[in-house]
């Protein structure tokens, strides 16, 4: 099944006996046993709730994954992810990451006992200097946020299979629609189903795609016993996102095209960070393993005062955090996502008082444009 067909049909509820077209909500926290020692395969919706199981089901197939777990966010998947490993073990981790996962890693991991190394992941020499005899996992985002770096996913996972390591890819920002990482070799993805695959801004909820048997039995048995599941009626709300997610992905790079190739001629701007343009050094690479380049942009203007004046002027375009949905978004990364990041490391980046992240939506562009401009006068 196309991958189309598959975002508006793949929710086949089998559970459905009133012929209804929109999964229903199972809106209960438990279920009735029919006899003792029977179930209807249903017992506390902290395990499974038929639901959540729908739309499990699809983001699986979506990612061509065994097994996904629906979480209450993004941060919940990585969280609970993250007790698959144990006090002693390392991690090494793309050192472009997003804020909250960076938060993650250098506090709640940082506390239990796990190193976690971050390093520039598009240069394979650095992974594989970076291993050591206690090195569980590689994990990266690609591209990453907020700078749009690219990894080469088959090679990072050429080498954690011969080094017997889990390869754990964020695809938040370009999602199965254009990239599928358990196809280039990944054991794990993530996503912030908050952004793309739910697309409207109106809920929060988090996966982990699981590739093998293995992981996934390691993966649910965390799950149940932690217990941040998503709701039902949030994952419906994902549910009816995924039906349009083809179209909105399709619409919003389409945009960010256009826009990106805008920005390049404005006097104001000093850089742009898309990995769409063939001016990116990864374009190449962003061709030979996605079928896209997503609707994510970062860009420098000239300076602070410049970068303010753009967040306060914008009219059309939102000053707001977060990414995907279908509205166009602006963020201010050394204030957002990334103002618990050490000043000296994010700067180190890139990520100073005069980088822009755009999450591009599906608007008219020349309305974004005009927009922009405005702003940027």
């Amino acid at each position: 099944m196309n991958i189309k067909t598959l975002c508006v049909r793949g929710s086949n509820d089998s559970n459905n006996s009133t012929g209804s077209v929109s999964v229903p909500i199972y809106q209960t926290a438990t279920f009735v046993h029919p006899a003792v020692e029977q179930s209807t395969g249903y017992d506390y919706s902290r395990v499974q709730n038929p639901t959540r199981e729908q739309l499990e089901n699809i983001v699986a197939k979506l990612e061509n994954g065994l097994d996904a777990l629906a979480f209450s966010s993004g941060m919940a998947a990585i969280t609970m992810m993250m007790e698959l490993f144990s006090v002693g073990d390392h991690i090494i981790a793309t050192d472009d990451l997003y804020g909250g996962t960076l938060r993650l890693f250098n506090n709640i991991s940082a506390k239990n006992g796990i190193a976690v190394n971050f390093i520039n992941t598009s240069d394979i020499k650095q992974v594989i200097n970076s291993i050591k005899a206690e090195t569980k996992a590689i994990f990266i985002e690609t591209p990453t946020n907020p700078m749009m770096q690219v990894t080469d996913i088959a090679a990072i996972a050429a080498i954690a299979k011969e080094r017997k390591l889990l390869l754990i890819v964020d695809n938040t920002f370009l999602t199965p629609y254009f990239q599928k990482p358990i196809d280039l070799g990944a054991d794990i993805v993530i996503h912030s189903g908050t952004k793309y695959l739910a697309g409207h801004n109106d809920t929060l909820a988090g996966f982990l795609v699981a590739r093998t048997s293995e992981v996934s039995e390691r993966l649910r048995f965390i799950y149940k016993t932690t217990g941040a599941c998503l709701a039902p009626f949030d994952s419906w709300l994902v549910l009816r996102g995924l039906k349009t997610l083809a179209i909105r992905m399709e619409k919003q790079q389409a945009n960010a095209l256009e826009l990106a190739e805008w920005l390049k001629r404005q006097p104001k701007v000093k850089a742009v960070h898309y990995v769409g343009l063939p001016s990116h050094p990864s374009y190449r690479l962003s061709q030979k393993q996605a079928t896209g380049y997503g609707a994510m942009i970062s860009f420098a203007v000239d300076g602070e005062m410049t970068a303010r004046k753009v967040l306060e002027r914008v009219k059309l375009v939102l000053y707001a955090e977060s990414l995907g949905g279908v509205e166009t978004l602006i963020t201010y990364p050394m204030m957002q996502t990334h103002a618990d990041v050490p000043v000296e490391v994010r700067q180190a980046k890139g990520i100073d008082e005069t980088l822009l992240r755009l999450s591009v939506g599906i608007e008219d562009v020349e309305d974004i444009i005009a927009d922009l401009q405005q702003a940027l006068e």
